[in-house]
């Protein structure tokens, strides 16, 4: 089975003004210098993207957007698109995190398209997926998980989705405190594995990185990293604080 190389990114949502990004991406990088064996990325918000990128340039953190529209360019007020955020230095793109879905009216069509745009851009797409509270007590996980790999995935080829990111993050674990346990995210991460290999083969889906979201927390990044189909964490709230997220990135192999 191919390596996968750990990713742990941040997600900081609608969080700092661009000093306090530049401040956090320094202290960040005094954290985390030294690590070697992970990918590292940060998503700030777009007003901070250009600002942070200038200070993590030639460390180990790399730089994401949070969103990005599917046109390259035109009459979207208020949009950012695959060649905007590039040229702010990222490399990563979150696509259809549970909030967007949530607040904004993101469906998986538009998730579709959002991933083949970001695609095109040469960005590395994180691609969000999970169910919410009355979803998994009603046991439709999986029939909720494969609705939405299914439509946001549409028309993918295997080369085409090679180098892109699955994140897992059950809604009801985000921001809320409560945690997937280890057996449950494990089991969600092998069934998306296993939708890969039926879709994409099994080398791609050997590939592909699964990341874990939801209340991650440096009590808790070591059991599940230990996980075999667990490849990184797409953390949240953790994530604003350098420390709290240096704990994390630095998480005991």
């Amino acid at each position: 089975m191919t390596a996968r190389r750990p990713l742990i990114a941040g997600n900081w949502k609608m969080h700092k003004t661009c000093t306090e990004a530049e401040d956090t991406a320094r202290e960040l990088i005094e954290k985390v210098s030294d690590v070697s064996d992970v990918d590292i990325m940060i998503a700030p918000p777009a007003t901070a993207l250009a600002p942070v990128f200038r200070i993590i340039r030639d460390t180990p953190v790399e730089l994401g957007g949070q969103n990005l529209f599917w046109e390259k360019q035109g009459a979207y007020t208020g949009e950012v698109s695959g060649p905007m955020l590039v040229s702010a230095g990222c490399r990563y793109v979150i696509i259809g995190h549970s909030e967007r879905r949530q607040y904004f009216g993101e469906t998986d069509e538009n998730v579709n398209k959002k991933i083949k745009a970001a695609k095109d851009a040469g960005l590395i797409p994180v691609i969000c997926v999970g169910e919410s509270e009355s979803e998994r007590d009603a046991e439709n996980t999986f029939s909720v998980l494969d609705k939405q790999m299914e439509n946001g995935l549409k028309d993918l080829s295997a080369d085409l989705f090679d180098g892109s990111v699955i994140a897992y993050e059950p809604v009801w674990a985000i921001g809320t405190g409560r945690t997937a346990t280890p057996q449950q995210a494990q089991e969600v991460h092998s069934w998306l594995r296993n939708f890969l290999k039926k879709r994409f083969g099994q080398s791609s889906a050997d590939r592909t990185r699964i990341v874990y979201g939801g209340s991650v927390k440096p009590e808790n990044i070591s059991e599940l990293m230990a996980l075999g189909d667990i490849d990184g964490a797409l953390v949240g709230g953790a994530s604003l604080k350098p420390d709290t997220f240096g704990n994390i990135i630095k998480y005991k192999r």
